[in-house]
């Protein structure tokens, strides 16, 4: 725990989460566990795309801007500010991005988008931090202002120029992308191999290495930067403050003010990065509509993890494998799923009558066999239910971890200066 004794660095204690939380050894079995099952469950079933290198590096192309939404909610969060308005900053990213990328390059629509992020975030804390208006309100608000903003400004900027037009920009020149040499082909030699387990990872960490935007590289080094800017520096510290107890930071010398707007402008432009990937690695070009609730994807992702990077990039993850499935044999490799849900499901039901919980596990019982009984009675599943999986799972994940989260003590409450005189 950091300890400092002046105003500049206050000593701040943030509450730690009431409920258990698994310990880093615990989290690796937990993994192994789940990749060996969904391994059994591609030998069973023969559905080899589940796991294959090409379904996995699309996997963390869809995670990246789901990801990036979630870390800037966990930013504007971890200060107490509840941002609803991801979705309306990642379309902000992805315009301004794809505007100023066609005539200047994409590095330069990077920074651009980013920018155009935090101007999101900047009026999300105006509304919010000085006029104290209800958090949701502002967000929403956000949302349909950055849509109605982008839709009446696409014509303006695009049509007229080759590609463009009143709902799509001009192509976006590549930002470029890397694979790593001779690892990715022996990977995806070992992945076509069909092995229990050992294809499985090979497919897993060949998407990490095959055809990686530089973008791609950057999001990922930003979860662990996060972590440390938070939980390890003074800056960090008196930030979390804010979201815990900001009354006690004030008393304290922190100008709670000023961490709050910071935190919410980097939440913007982490949004706003989200779009700049969709509008320029994702499609090489702005489309509207393009977003299509990644802003909520993320934010569920973010509480999924319970305000923490780590579990952020394992929501973001997950959600972004159940996307891909729409874009790579959706329908087989869904019907694959339905037996995992179903051997999950049974499994859960077991832990939950070891712990004495018979009617939760009663339950959950029923709801597992009724799932394996959809899986054997179908040998494919409807194209409407693939295209709905990300935001089924999302549902049913948030529900499944409800009980052990714990948000910021302060995360969307009001706040006015000298409030505790």
């Amino acid at each position: 725990m950091t300890t400092v004794t002046d105003l500049n660095q206050p000593t701040l204690r943030p509450a730690a989460p009431t409920g258990r939380r698994l310990s880093l050894p615990v989290l690796m079995l937990v993994i192994a566990g789940a990749l060996a099952l969904t391994s059994l469950v591609r030998i069973i079933t023969g559905a080899d795309g589940i796991t294959n290198v090409s379904q996995m590096s699309t996997a963390l192309q869809l995670a990246v801007p789901i990801g990036l939404a979630g870390l800037g909610g966990l930013w504007a969060e971890r200060a107490g500010v509840v941002n609803i308005g991801l979705e309306g900053m990642l379309i902000l990213g992805t315009w301004f991005g794809a505007w100023a990328g066609f005539q200047w390059g994409p590095w330069t629509g990077v920074l651009v988008g980013i920018i155009g992020g935090c101007l999101g975030g900047l009026l999300h804390a105006i509304v919010t931090v000085t006029f104290n208006v209800n958090h949701i309100v502002s967000g929403v608000a956000i949302n349909i202002l950055a849509l109605g903003a982008t839709r009446y400004l696409a014509p303006l900027a695009f049509e007229g120029h080759q590609g463009g037009s009143a709902k799509q920009s001009p192509a976006v020149e590549s930002l470029g992308q890397f694979t790593v040499p001779g690892l990715s082909d022996w990977l995806r030699d070992l992945n076509d191999q069909g092995w229990f387990l050992i294809s499985d990872l090979a497919g897993l960490l060949g998407g990490l290495v095959t055809n990686v935007s530089w973008l791609t590289l950057i999001a990922i080094a930003l979860i662990p930067a996060t972590w440390w800017i938070l939980w390890r520096t003074a800056f960090g510290l008196r930030l979390r403050s804010c979201g815990e107890n900001p009354v006690a930071a004030e008393s304290l010398g922190v100008n709670v003010y000023k961490y709050k707007y910071l935190a919410v402008i980097i939440s913007g432009g982490l949004a706003g990065l989200g779009g700049v990937f969709l509008s320029i690695v994702a499609n090489p070009f702005y489309l509207e509509g393009q977003v299509s609730g990644r802003g909520y994807i993320g934010l569920a992702a973010m509480i999924f993890g319970n305000w923490m990077p780590g579990g952020l990039a394992i929501g973001a993850g997950l959600f972004g494998y159940t996307d891909s499935l729409n874009l790579r044999g959706g329908s087989e490799n869904v019907h694959a799923l339905l037996l995992l849900a179903a051997l999950l499901l049974i499994i859960g039901a077991i832990w939950l009558a070891v712990r004495k919980k018979y009617v939760k596990a009663g339950i959950t019982l029923v709801i597992g066999a009724l799932v394996f009984a959809w899986y054997a009675g179908t040998n494919e599943v409807p194209n409407q239910v693939v295209s709905a999986t990300p935001y089924v799972i999302t549902l049913v994940v948030l529900a499944l971890s409800a009980q052990r989260l714990r948000m910021p003590k302060a995360d969307g409450m009001p706040y006015r200066k000298g409030q505790g005189k």
